[in-house]
């Protein structure tokens, strides 16, 4: 009997995404909610008790309270939403991120899909620091920028919707000017770092698609590595992955820019290492709705399931 999945939140952005990937597979069974009982915690908690999987794709709030309705053991929650992603007895979703990622997913019973800007994020970082290329106290500043669908309905309605009294015509925003953001404690704990990066996101008037930027000033670095080392150091990160590519240093510097759609649809993440010994310029490129998303979550699904972990990616 093939494997049950239940989306809790299947309406929004991500999980829309989540049953497009899922719906015509032939090795899983995918449940729904009927429209009319989408708010009934009775029926919401019958389904998510029944399910082998269930992919949380709900507020932060919704989310925990989602949580607190499991009663089956044997029930695999993969949370999509912020609430988990540094709680204790969470796994974070990002299989790539170290050796025994993948293993302790397929253990795990709650699994926190990690968000779409720290996959980039960690994904640059994590494996610096390991190596002891950038030290863990070092102050980091990462700027970024998304598609408007890493918003949700609400700002997708603002760049769309010209009835939406927020509608609005700009080509860029920069947000959380403030530095008040829930991605920061994520990539903290996740790279490996003493102290919250400095955060400068920014939304772009397309719907999908994101650039992670890490600038590294090399002189302020300990051991002051070049170019050529922190490449090394990526691409002996991630020898073997098939989501996650580093680009090499000739592929870097044979391009005269980055934009960030080229991944949309798929679950992949480039990574690229520019500029010069002095001053090195790290990029990662992913699909906010994919690898950032919906992807994630598929890819999670497959591993806790013990599936091939492309399926359906």
């Amino acid at each position: 009997m093939a494997p049950t999945v239940f989306i809790d939140g299947e309406a929004g952005t991500t999980g829309l995404q989540i049953a497009d990937r899922l719906r015509d597979r032939s090795d899983l069974e995918l449940i729904s909610i009927a429209q009319e009982k989408r708010k009934d915690a009775s029926e919401r908690a019958r389904l998510i008790n029944s399910a082998n999987v269930v992919i949380l794709c709900l507020p932060d709030d919704a989310a925990i309270e989602a949580v607190s309705l499991v009663d089956n053991p044997d029930t695999v929650i993969i949370d999509a939403s912020t609430a988990h992603r540094v709680a204790d007895g969470w796994v974070y979703g990002f299989a790539e991120m170290a050796k025994d990622q993948r293993e302790a997913i397929a253990k795990s019973k709650r699994i926190s899909n990690p968000g779409c800007y720290p996959t980039g994020f960690i994904g640059l970082v994590r494996p610096l620091v390991e190596a002891g290329i950038i030290p863990a106290s070092h102050p980091i500043t990462v700027n970024a920028v998304s598609g408007y669908t890493g918003g949700g309905k609400g700002m997708i309605s603002m760049f769309e919707d010209e009835a939406s009294e927020h509608y609005t015509t700009e080509a860029f925003r920069a947000y959380a000017l403030g530095q008040v953001h829930k991605h920061p404690p994520e990539m903290q704990v996740h790279a490996g770092l003493e102290y919250l990066p400095m955060f400068a996101p920014a939304v772009g008037r397309y719907a999908q698609g994101m650039l992670v930027e890490l600038p590294l000033i090399t002189r302020a670095l300990p051991n002051k590595p070049t170019r050529a080392a922190i490449q090394s150091v990526l691409e002996k990160s991630y020898i073997g992955e098939q989501f996650v590519e580093v680009k090499s240093l000739d592929d870097c510097d044979a391009l005269g820019s980055v934009e960030p759609e080229a991944l949309n649809g798929t679950n992949k993440m480039e990574l690229f290492t520019f500029g010069s010994d002095e001053q090195v310029r790290l990029v990662a490129r992913l699909d906010n709705l994919g690898k950032g998303a919906s992807g994630a979550a598929v890819q999670n699904m497959n591993i806790a399931l013990g599936f091939p972990e492309n399926s359906g990616l």
